[in-house]
């Protein structure tokens, strides 16, 4: 158990230093919890779970018609073991114990083909093109932070509607982000002076942010 709670928290933190919003659970029943209540775009299973095994989580997530993409971790090396979690409804598999850049490849893979939003966007003279993590405004591309492109592919996501700061730090960042930090506020200021004039973004006082 202390291992799994290491190898957990070592690969929260891990993504979290590549810029993605990481939340973990230690068990399946609290995995479950999590990924039914929030909308992530990859859960990354460990197989060997306490309480609530990993196939009965994977199970569960695709019986309820979530959106996220299921990268299930696993120290059985046979295929058959392999092919029992693909059966299941796992997207891909990975055999502990494994390198870290592979997990993160295979995490920015799955991202991609998650169906939450096309792979390019377009939004009057804006491109966001998801697959390749580019952005460009009247045919000049535009550099943006990790953090930054999450806020802007929300807003996209949206289509218009107003989404809060609050819910932009729960999908962009993760659960351990401070909700009374200004950080959604400072990383939108930036993202507007990157994106350049006429401002795209418009700041509904008191409800969030949309794009015009």
């Amino acid at each position: 158990m202390e291992d799994q709670v290491e190898l957990a928290d070592d690969i929260g933190e891990g993504l979290r230093d590549r810029g993605f919003g990481a939340d973990v659970a230690y068990d399946g029943a609290s995995g479950i919890e999590k990924a039914l209540l929030y909308d992530y775009d990859v859960v990354v299973l460990d197989r060997d779970l306490p309480h609530v095994h990993g196939d009965a989580v994977c199970a569960a997530l695709v019986a309820s018609h979530r959106n996220a993409r299921i990268l299930m971790l696993t120290a059985a090396t046979l295929v058959d073991d392999r092919v029992h979690g693909l059966n299941l409804g796992a997207d891909d598999y990975l055999t502990k114990p494994f390198a870290f850049e592979e997990l993160v490849a295979r995490v920015h893979a799955l991202a991609r083909r998650a169906p939450s939003a096309p792979p390019v966007v377009r939004h009057g003279d804006l491109v966001v093109d998801r697959a390749r993590r580019s952005v460009s405004r009247a045919g000049h591309p535009i550099s943006l932070t990790r953090k930054e492109l999450g806020l802007l592919e929300e807003l996209l996501a949206a289509d218009g509607a107003v989404v809060s700061a609050e819910d932009l730090l729960e999908r962009v960042w993760d659960e351990h982000a401070d909700p009374f930090s200004r950080t959604v506020t400072v990383t939108m200021g930036r993202l507007r002076g990157k994106l350049g004039p006429p401002d795209v973004i418009e700041t509904v006082f008191g409800s969030g942010y949309r794009l015009r």
